[in-house]
Order: structure tokens, then sequence, then C-alpha cells
């Protein structure tokens, strides 16, 4: 028993690393080696996650640095101000939000928004507003990019790939397209809500590129009554409507009343009778089951996860992080085509 107390406590101060590296045991029990192999191989889906995750972080500020050294290059270029820089490129060059464009945000979103709509009305504008300026500095500074040399020197971790089942799974995108994202998601989570404005900027830039594959993943003991949601979704699913009825579950708040779900048929244009017949008799609560036990088998531990062409991103991450994997693996079919 000493011997093995001793054994652990000299692998938390750490073995030299070509030892390690030899023979790869990290334990003994009676003379019994514990391999790495043994403790990475059921840990793989979890490893994989923190190593993306500390690369993104690295990634993130890398090029943060980056675009704060773009920016100084050009405004002393100009010999002005890193801030008159940005006023003279971004700020001056975007236009001020109307009174069309709040009406249509508002009508669009008022199931989320409180108050009336003059009282929201400055929120909209300085939301909308911000969303420009945004953009604006993103085209900007790849624009400036595009004229210097840049070069990443960080390693991104190697690839892991979990292959992720999405037969008889709604999509939208190109049916053959060279990226699948799959996303576990729970209509009754407001990161799943949050990812949204994201996922329509994915389906803008790339098109028929992606294909976009929903699997459902309630997580009933934090959000009671998901479930019937996504029993709801499927039954619209049904009526070719799944997409709308999708977009109208994340437009508002949480709610699980058989009126709510009725109302957002309606409001798609389903055919009443059927799609109460659907809800009311439970049928698809064991295919939901089915997803919920795929999710876990590929290591899903909240929502939104998502998986594109197997490679895992975890929770409502910035568009970077998506378009980063996504025209990687875009780089990569063209790579193979070549060859």
């Amino acid at each position: 028993m000493m011997a093995l107390r001793i054994l652990f406590i000299a692998l938390a101060i750490g073995f030299p690393a070509a030892a390690q590296a030899a023979g790869e045991v990290l334990a003994e029990v009676d003379g019994v080696a514990i391999t790495s192999e043994e403790v990475e191989k059921p840990l793989g889906p979890q490893l994989s996650k923190l190593e993306e995750q500390i690369y993104n972080l690295k990634r993130q500020r890398v090029d943060a640095l980056i675009n704060e050294k773009l920016l100084a290059k050009e405004a002393a270029k100009r010999s002005v101000s890193i801030p008159a820089l940005l006023d003279g490129e971004v700020t001056a060059k975007v236009g001020l939000i109307t009174e069309q464009e709040i009406e249509k945000f508002y009508q669009d979103n008022k199931a989320q928004i409180k108050g009336e709509q003059a009282k929201a009305g400055e929120q909209i504008r300085a939301f909308l507003q911000n969303q420009k300026l945004a953009a604006k500095r993103e085209e900007f500074l790849r624009s400036l990019r595009a004229q210097a040399t840049v070069v990443v020197n960080l390693k991104a971790p190697p690839i892991q790939r979990i292959e992720v089942s999405v037969q008889g799974a709604p999509f939208k995108g190109g049916e053959k397209a060279a990226v699948t994202i799959v996303e576990f998601s729970d209509f009754h989570c407001p990161f799943c809500r949050r990812v949204i404005p994201t996922l329509t900027q994915l389906e803008s830039r790339y098109g028929e590129k992606i294909k976009l594959v929903f699997r459902d993943f309630p997580i009933e003991n934090l959000h009671p009554g998901a479930t019937k949601a996504h029993e709801a979704a499927r039954c619209a699913t049904e009526q070719e409507k799944f997409w709308p009825y999708h977009d109208k579950l994340f437009a508002g708040p949480p709610n699980s009343s058989p009126e709510f779900f009725k109302g957002l048929a309606k409001e798609v244009g389903l055919d009443a009778v059927t799609f109460e017949t659907c809800l009311g008799s439970g049928k698809y609560q064991a295919a939901i089951k089915e997803d919920i036990a795929e999710g876990n088998r590929v290591g899903v531990g909240g929502t939104p996860a998502f998986f594109v062409n197997g490679r895992l991103i975890t929770g409502a991450q910035p568009l970077e992080a998506f378009t980063r994997v996504i025209d990687d693996e875009l780089a990569r079919v063209v790579a193979a085509q070549i060859k």
C-alpha cells in the first residue's frame, strides 16, 4: 500500500518526460502496469474537448494581437491615431439604423422583448448599430490582413474526429455538402438560443457548402418540459415544417403548454388536427431518447454541442470558432481533390 502511495506521489510531482514516454506506464498496482492508453482512450472526447478549448483561447488571443499590430501599422502609415483610423474606416462608413430596421427587428423578436416597442426602440437601435459597426470593423481588419504577410505558427491540437449518426435527422443546406455540422440542442436552453444568429451567419456565408443537422438533446433535469418541445418539433417534421417550427420555438421564452405548441403550429401553417393527434400520441419519445443516447455516446456533456465533420465544438462559440474549423475542412477537401 505504501509503495502504491509513493508511486502516485511520484506521478503527481512528475516523472522525467523521457522515462514516461519510453514505457508509457502511468501507475502500477502490485507490479501490474496502468498504461497511458488505458487512461486516455476512454477519456478521448473529454481530452479532445479540453485541448480544443485551450487552443481556441490561445488562437483568439493571437488573432487579437495580430489585429492590434495591423491597426497600429496602418495608423502609423497614415500618421493618425488608431481611434481616428477606426473612426474614418469603420464608424464613418456605417449608416445610422433606420426606423424600418427597428420595426422589423421588433416584429421578428417581440416574443423575447419586454416592454412596449417605443421603450425598447433605443435599445434595439443600439444593438443593431453595434452589430453593423462590428461587421464593418471585421471587414476592415480582413482587408488589412489581406495586404500583410501574416504567419501563424500556433499549432492546432491533433484532429480528433468522432463519428456521429445523422440518419433520419432533419437538416438544411447542401445534401452532399463538403462539411456536415451536427448540432445536439435543447429548445429550452438559453445558450442554444444564443447561438442561432451565428448559425444563420454560417448559412449566409457558406450556403450549400455546409449541411446543418439537428439532433435532440433535451436536458430535463435542467429544463423541465423541454422534451415535449422536441416532440412538437418532430410532429412538425411530419408536415415538412421542422425548421419554421424550430425557429418559432427559439424565438420566445421556454413554454411547454399544449396551447403554446398548438399556437406555433397554426403560425407555421400546420394542419391542426394532424399535429395535435401526433403530439398527443407521444410517438416520438423513444426516438428522442435515442438521440440523447447517441449524444451521450459521442461525449455530449451539455448543449449546444456541434460536430463539424466529426470535430467537436462545445457551447455558444463566436462565429470565428466555427469558420476556422469549416475553412480548414473545406481546404482539406480541395487538397484531397488536387492529389
